[in-house]
């Protein structure tokens, strides 16, 4: 192996793992304060429960008798029509009132349910003042009050329990309203629990003695990414309790839990807005579906909603420029091009398109061209096409209501069947008069041509692609331009958005950053990635984003993890040592020495095939799941005919993993995902050069190995690695 600016490994190892004796006094003493907390929980559990569904009732007849006592009077005088309208109002605000009490009870039910699995797992000493005894604070996945609203559990997200992640005995401090307070941490302990029966508990001071989270890591891969909020360490927190800063950038190697990371920042969002802000307003993008599917189970434990989840390609279908090229070689030479050029641009009438709705022209081309004539004095941008856009709202609904008065289509609304009478004007109708014959027509056709004022906002009149054909002086424009080109004529982008979550970043490029960053424009930014895993070439520096988004957003914070919670000393000895690192870093993994790497080159392609048949049938055997990461899709497509009688399953885009078994799978897909083994089966010196690119990718597949990684070669071994 090279040995480049390899990086210091430190290896921390926990002895804490035989069972507490059964008279260990702490132990009885908590499990008989578990026993009652879970007493408590239950009791609030089956009364609210029991409240909820007497309350409908209950809601229902009170409900019943004030709409009896009202009876409307609008045709009266001035004081029987405001007693109305105030009965009214009554209504409405027992109405409201009602929604608001269920809503807050199951939240709470919500709640309690969660904390009946796990009702905590930490619990802080605290002395808050000299002059006071300290408390002891329990932490856990949600908060919980008694019927005196005095805490009973303390929402992980909550300002007091930041002195648990500190993980500093003796002075500390947390922030809340924005003011530090200081306190005496006198002790710091978490428990492993299950339901009401506490299994162990353990006293720690720092996050590398974590013997929680040693325990999890033990565990076999799940097909589902797992909350592990107990086991969030220092520099994660850190992330995860950052202040609210238009742009974060997050740089963390391989196994770091950046994307658990990602998700607990999410949550605590959620949680600190949660007067202010829905998950619907909260968006993430992540490399896969595969990804999609990994994660969609970790805010739910949590309590909260999941967000909005896209891949690039998703978002750009769903902005209308799906089936181009999606960009990803896009030079963001061409945007900066297409914003500079923008004022002077001039359309033609062969730049537009008329407006037409269900196969019915509404709009010839020259009445669009004449909408644009007339404000063509402003310059095409935002203000050009809200006035364009409105001057063709009204010219459609001016066609419409001179096509009301055309004879055959009255007759054909007149012949409309009683079903579709009630359907477009709520009621049959048996017009007395042309006048009234005109104006149902009208109303009929505004809801049939609903769709044409749709393609007036969605831009239909305008060739885009054409016009940045032109303006770029390119036979086509990809996903990336076509967006931005749209984005710099209308500056409409998503103004609702809050947050915009990006995993793996530095697989996306500096232009697709341009569209996010303007779409997005009022968003705040949360970016994770690992700049050694960049395998595509052309994609975004780390400096190139903290320029962009320092440019468009205005302030960038960076934050660094630097220890490795996924992968066994071994493994991380291993990835570790094929990148160069911009600085002395000193990396480290929390496991026990492990199994060495299996390192093998083989003479030829029998004597290959054999040894990876070998290896799948042995990874059979193990617990557990293990994927076969290959460099592309060429090579999963021909080792999935060479493996296919092992019992191998291809994953594609839209796979879920198993639980269990072995997987074949792309880098591509790979990424972002971890597996109790990993085999790379050409890890050969063709696929696998001693060049920057190669490093990385290496350096990606290896690291996706938690437990053991196997690298076969037919032929020639890479340069990266030795036996």
């Amino acid at each position: 192996m090279s040995d480049i600016n390899k990086p210091q490994l430190e290896t921390v190892i926990d002895d804490t793992d035989d069972l507490r004796p059964a008279d260990d006094p702490i132990m009885a003493e908590e499990q008989a304060h578990l026993d009652e907390i879970y007493a408590k929980l239950t009791a609030m559990r089956d009364d609210l429960a029991a409240e909820l569904e007497h309350g409908h009732e209950g809601a229902a007849a009170d409900l019943r008798e004030l709409s009896d006592e009202i009876r409307p009077d609008f045709g009266g005088a001035a004081d029987e029509v405001m007693e109305t309208l105030a009965a009214i109002e009554t209504l409405n605000a027992v109405i409201d009132a009602y929604n608001q009490y269920h809503d807050f009870s199951v939240d709470k039910l919500r709640r309690l349910l969660l904390l009946l699995r796990q009702p905590y797992f930490a619990k802080v000493r605290l002395k808050m003042s000299p002059d006071r005894p300290a408390r002891d604070v329990y932490i856990g996945a949600a908060g919980m009050t008694d019927e005196r609203s005095r805490p009973l559990i303390v929402d992980w997200r909550n300002p007091v329990a930041e002195t648990y992640y500190n993980q500093e005995n003796g002075q500390t401090s947390y922030t809340v309203n924005g003011r530090t307070r200081t306190v005496e941490l006198e002790l710091r302990r978490q428990f492993d629990i299950t339901r009401d029966h506490l299994n162990m508990y353990f006293d720690t001071t720092v996050a590398i003695e974590d013997s929680l989270l040693l325990g999890a890591l033990r565990r076999h891969h799940s097909e589902k990414l797992k909350d592990i909020t107990a086991t969030i360490q220092r520099e994660q927190n850190q992330v995860v309790r950052h202040a609210d800063v238009p742009a974060l950038l997050v740089n963390g190697i391989a196994g770091s839990g950046k994307t658990s990371v990602m998700l607990q920042r999410i949550a605590y969002l959620l949680y600190g807005e949660r007067e202010t802000l829905s998950a619907s307003q909260v968006h993430l993008f992540g490399p896969n579906a595969v990804f999609e599917h990994y994660i969609d189970n970790v805010l739910p434990s949590m309590g909260e909603s999941n967000p909005q989840v896209y891949t690039w390609r998703d978002f750009c279908e769903a902005q209308g420029a799906g089936g181009r090229d999606l960009g990803e070689d896009t030079d963001p030479a061409c945007l900066e091009k297409l914003e500079s050029d923008i004022s002077s641009l001039f359309l033609t009438a062969d730049d537009l398109r008329e407006i037409r709705c269900d196969g019915t022209v509404l709009l010839k081309v020259a009445s669009v061209e004449s909408a644009v004539a007339k404000f063509a004095r402003f310059g095409v941008g935002p203000r050009f096409c809200a006035l364009v856009t409105d001057e063709l709202h009204d010219r459609v609904s001016r066609r419409i209501a001179s096509m009301a008065r055309d004879e055959e289509l009255q007759e054909e609304m007149l012949g409309l069947d009683v079903d579709d009478q009630v359907r477009f004007f709520g009621e049959t109708v048996s017009p007395e008069n042309e006048q009234e014959t005109v104006a149902l027509t009208r109303r009929w056709l505004e809801q049939v041509f609903a769709g044409a004022h749709d393609e007036v906002d969605r831009l239909a009149w305008l060739k885009l692609d054409r016009v940045a054909m032109r303006m770029l002086g390119k036979p086509s424009v990809s996903a990336s331009e076509w967006l931005y080109l749209r984005l710099l004529v209308t500056g409409r982008g998503d103004t609702d958005a809050r947050y915009v979550m990006i995993d793996e970043v530095q697989d996306y490029t500096v232009a697709q950053l341009m569209v996010l960053s303007r779409h997005f424009s009022r968003a705040h930014f949360l970016m994770l990635g690992d700049e050694h895993q960049a395998i595509r070439e052309g994609t975004a520096s780390f400096a190139q984003i903290r320029e962009l988004f320092g440019r468009t957003h205005g302030q960038v914070d960076e934050c660094r993890l630097l220890t490795s919670y996924r992968s066994s000393p071994e493994i991380t000895t291993l990835f570790s040592g094929l990148v160069e690192h911009d600085a002395p870093v000193k990396l480290a993994s929390v496991h026990r020495a492990g199994v060495a790497p299996h390192i093998e080159a083989l003479p030829g392609r029998d004597e290959f095939l054999a040894a990876l048949r070998k290896q799948v049938a042995a990874a059979h055997e193990m617990e557990g799941l293990t994927a076969l990461v290959a460099a592309d899709d060429g090579a999963v497509s021909w080792l999935a005919k060479q493996l296919r009688d092992c019992d191998v399953t291809v994953i594609k885009n839209n796979n879920e993993l198993p639980a269990a078994g072995v997987v074949l799978m792309s880098l591509r897909l790979a990424k972002g995902l971890e597996f109790d083994q990993a085999i790379i089966p050409d890890a050969s010196a063709e696929t696998y050069p001693d060049t920057p690119l190669a490093r990385r990718r290496l350096y990606t597949a290896v690291s996706r190995a938690m437990h053991g990684v196997t690298l076969l070669a037919q032929d020639e071994l890479t340069p990266l690695v030795t036996r």
